[in-house]
């Protein structure tokens, strides 16, 4: 498959960020997006990020994002969101749950819907079930398939309590697939490693890279880069994806 990933919302800290409780939407959001992308890749499927990180505000950032989705020829755009309004501070021991949006009920995109929800509904969540929507910009202006996932709500405490960015991302791409990743072991003959060491050289099958961030915006990746040379990671460098 060909696939557009996104995590919504600008990143944490900037105008238009999304929704903060226990935890900050825009920040797990970008947890889940990366495993989800990874973890398709992984399977061989072809994704695109169209994440946007600093846009002015909540219409540039969507008008961004579904420019970069509807640049690529894809079978299915996926929108990554943590969902509010639970209000739930204390704990009930109920979750309030996963819902997916999509744009009709007659798209393409309603039976991956279904599929997301019924996996994360299997990690212990409340399945609310796939909503219909035209107004939301994203499932509107887009022209593949799109879905929107609203993983969980950020202001329930037993919902954060439950969640887990890399189950919530393995749910979503068997959801989508059909497929678990396997979870790559060490090799059995390879000495382990210092915190902190790196592989030089070696068979680049099983060279490891350790990757901070990808971002479209240059000043983003500049500016990690920065804060990396500083904590004194001197051979830090920016690639082009």
């Amino acid at each position: 498959m060909r696939i557009n990933v996104h995590a919504g919302h600008n990143a944490d800290g900037r105008v238009a960020c999304g929704a903060i409780g226990f935890i900050r939407e825009s920040t797990e959001a970008r947890r889940v997006k990366d495993a989800v992308i990874a973890m398709l890749r992984q399977l061989g499927h072809t994704v695109y990020d169209c994440t946007i990180d600093n846009a002015s505000g909540v219409n540039d950032n969507l008008r961004k994002i579904v420019a970069l989705c509807n640049a690529h020829e894809v079978d299915l755009d996926v929108s990554i969101h943590l969902n509010s309004g639970a209000k739930d501070h204390t704990g009930n021991g109920k979750t309030t749950g996963v819902e997916v949006y999509v744009y009709n009920s007659s798209g393409k995109a309603k039976a991956y819907a279904e599929k997301v929800c019924r996996a994360i509904a299997g990690l212990g969540f409340k399945n609310r079930g796939v909503k219909y929507s035209t107004g939301l910009y994203v499932l509107r202006n887009t022209k593949s398939p799109a879905m929107l996932v609203e993983c969980c709500f950020v202001d329930d405490k037993d919902d954060v309590q439950l969640y887990d960015c890399q189950k919530m991302a393995e749910a979503i791409v068997f959801g989508i697939t059909g497929q678990r990743v396997q979870v790559q072991q060490p090799d059995a003959d390879q000495e382990p490693m210092a915190p902190g060491e790196e592989t030089a050289v070696g068979d680049n099958r099983r060279l490891k890279r350790v990757q901070l961030g990808a971002y479209y915006v240059t000043s983003n990746a500049e500016a990690v880069l920065a804060r990396a040379k500083a904590a004194g990671f001197d051979d830090a460098i920016i690639v082009n994806a």
